[in-house]
């Protein structure tokens, strides 16, 4: 399936936001986790959603890959 430009700069785009809303999650699970009380429930599902950003991640950038034809 091909792509056009103004798709692949959305998906770009789309990338940059997935990562950094990734790098963010990270960033509060440490947070949570090195405080006295850890709400497990509540870290628990920040890293669910840290793979299912992932997962999102790796769906979108294998997309932007182009099929060779042998």
């Amino acid at each position: 399936m091909y792509l056009g430009d103004d798709q692949h700069v959305n998906i770009r785009e789309r990338l940059v936001q997935l990562r950094q809303e990734h790098r963010d999650l990270d960033a509060a699970i440490e947070r949570l986790e090195e405080g006295p009380y850890v709400d497990q429930l509540q870290v628990r599902r920040m890293k669910k959603r840290k793979l299912y950003l992932r997962d999102t991640i790796k769906r979108l950038e294998s997309g932007l890959i182009p099929d060779l034809d042998a």
